[in-house]
């Protein structure tokens, strides 16, 4: 098995009011030195390591996200630093 993960964000394009009430609170919590913030989705997969990039990527593009209005990464496990076994970074 494979561990695949997926992060998918509003196209820069797009309004994103939920990144934007986070960068305001920031700021009313003292915050500094945020310009700006993009709330996304975040996805680990585990597959058998036989599905290939291209389905991965058909996956993500017609599942995981909206093609008009959102961009998406994919990368396997091996492309995440080792020890950040979810791709999240503490």
């Amino acid at each position: 098995m494979a561990r695949v993960i997926v992060d998918v964000l509003p196209k820069a394009e797009i309004l994103d009011p939920q990144g934007q009430a986070v960068a305001r609170a920031m700021g009313r919590l003292g915050v500094t030195g945020v310009a700006d913030v993009r709330q996304g989705k975040h996805f680990v997969l585990e597959v058998d390591d036989a599905v290939s990039d291209a389905e991965l990527e058909r996956i993500a593009g017609t599942l995981l996200a909206n093609p008009v209005m959102e961009e998406w990464v994919v990368r396997r496990a091996t492309d995440v630093a080792a020890g950040d076994a979810d791709g999240v970074q503490a």
